[in-house]
């Protein structure tokens, strides 16, 4: 098992090597397919043998896989393989239509698989430093990767990205530096003073007032870094203007990454400092983040934009789930982090599709797109009502584990306040989905307008290919799965909750 935790980000990065020499072409896309799937088949190997035998580790305890680790293994694999599927065909029709160039699709490649290493590296490193560095690693790849495109608005939004992202991380940095001080003055050995279990087990001697300083500043780094209001604004551009994969991975599993390390800090935090502190600040970030999706959602008219204000708001539920902390609220964090997950996957990588077919991601420049294009449709229409929290979905299910465990913990007014933002989110995404789906084709919007040409096949150069649709429609298969009967995972959420909970 050793050996196995050691190959789960070097295969990535193998074939991250292996698109940088060899260059974009069906054999290096397909081998980052293959990647996904050896990590999400190495997380449920590595799951078996920690529920069975206890944690796994390597490298003399710098490397520790627990049952949270395994969970993140599992997600961050399938969210690779969905948006990796879907992005060799979305580079094969940017490449016939010259949108992009070899070089270009090389550096994507490349990117891609490097940002799913550092991703591994986040969750199976037990060195809160390290897993600092692994998440600043995914910021510079995926700043990289949202300029692709290499325009005005590309670029823009890889920069305001870059600045945000940084700050965030840079503040997460601050945050750790401070950690490692509270720990060495704890009588911590300092070879072992950024060890997360280390830190779990000598809580007792830490002092509480300067790590409440250092954990507020990781709050808001990570915070930050994963899209929590106010700290937000780069997402919306960074994911409305990412390759629709790419934003699908971001959305996916980038920025569960943030909240994976959120929750390692708390659980340190809560033994010291106890739990109000975190609590008050997550729930001002939580609800401060469904707010401010909800009041920009009404008004949207770009439905890549509309797929980004729900990632806020989703994020703002983990945060909630995360503030009430006990073993069913960390369960539905957890399993809303998978669901959403698997969704953002797939809904992101369809608007690439929709993109393609009409040439526009505007509301109203698309409408009709049940009638044009019925398989885009319809993948876009059910991965909507899974973020919608509609049956059969896992959303569903983690956001009534939610409900019940707010209540259950004496958080009755934040789940009240909660629930009517949800409302008005809900109903956002039900009607501007309704009009991108069905609405009239022959509307005129504009100067350049499309829509008065019903588009009943893709454009020239389009590639569509079942290999590139079934992941989408497996993925949203699975979510459902999990929705009704968590079968899958159960034993592996539950001991999760178990070791994240206060």
């Amino acid at each position: 098992m050793t050996t196995l935790l050691l190959l789960v980000p070097a295969v990535p990065l193998a074939v991250a090597g292996m698109v940088a020499v060899i260059g974009w072409r069906s054999s290096t896309a397909w081998a980052s397919t293959l990647a996904g799937l050896a990590v999400a088949a190495t997380g449920a190997v590595l799951a078996v043998d920690v529920l069975d035998g206890g944690p796994v580790t390597a490298l003399g305890g710098t490397l520790r896989v627990d049952s949270v680790s395994c969970l993140m293994l599992l997600l961050i694999g399938t969210v690779a393989t969905i948006t990796t599927a879907y992005g060799a065909t979305f580079l094969t029709t940017e490449l016939r239509r010259g949108e992009t160039t070899p070089r270009r699709a090389r550096l994507y490649g490349t990117l891609v698989q490097v940002t799913v290493a550092a991703m591994t590296v986040v969750v199976i490193v037990d060195n809160l430093g390290v897993m600092w560095v692994a998440v600043e690693t995914t910021t510079i790849a995926t700043v990289l990767l949202v300029g692709h495109r290499r325009d005005r608005a590309a670029v823009e939004a890889s920069w305001k990205y870059l600045v945000l992202g940084s700050v965030g991380v840079a503040t997460a940095l601050l945050g750790t530096v401070l950690v490692y001080f509270v720990s060495v003055h704890g009588a911590v050995d300092a070879d072992e003073a950024l060890h997360w279990s280390v830190l779990v087990r000598a809580a007792d001697g830490l002092e509480p007032a300067p790590l409440r300083l250092a954990i507020g500043l990781v709050v808001v780094g990570y915070g930050t870094k994963a899209g929590l209001a106010p700290l937000h604004s780069w997402l919306p551009d960074a994911y409305s203007q990412a390759p629709a994969p790419v934003a699908g991975l971001m959305s996916g599993a980038v920025s569960a990454m943030s909240m994976y390390a959120l929750f390692r800090f708390k659980v340190i935090a809560d033994l010291v400092i106890g739990d109000a502190f975190v609590r008050r600040l997550l729930i001002v970030a939580a609800l401060s983040s469904l707010v401010v999706a909800a009041s920009l959602m009404v008004t949207q008219r770009d439905f890549k934009r509309l797929l980004a204000y729900s990632s806020v708001e989703h994020v703002g539920l983990v945060a909630l789930a995360a503030a009430v902390g006990s073993p069913l609220a960390m369960s539905a964090a957890l399993l809303h982090l998978v669901g959403n997950g698997l969704v953002k996957a797939v809904t992101f990588s369809v608007t690439g599709e929709i993109t393609f077919l009409t040439g526009t991601s505007r509301i109203a420049d698309a409408r009709g797109l049940l009638r044009r294009q019925p398989v885009a449709g319809t993948l876009f229409a059910l991965g909507i009502v899974a973020l919608a929290g509609l049956p059969p979905f896992s959303i569903l299910a983690s956001e009534v584990a939610l409900v019940r465990a707010g209540v259950d913990d004496g958080l009755t007014w934040v789940i009240a306040v909660a629930l009517a933002v949800m409302l008005v989110i809900f109903t956002a995404l039900v009607v501007h989905t309704l009009d991108l789906l069905t609405g009239p084709g022959d509307l005129s919007t504009g100067p350049g307008d499309r829509s008065t040409e019903p588009i009943l096949d893709a454009e020239p150069g389009h590639v569509t290919t079942l290999a590139a649709r079934a992941p989408l429609a497996a993925g949203l298969a699975l979510a459902a799965v999990i929705g009704v009967t968590i079968w899958p995972i159960s034993r592996l959420l539950h001991s999760a909750a178990e070791v994240l909970a206060r």
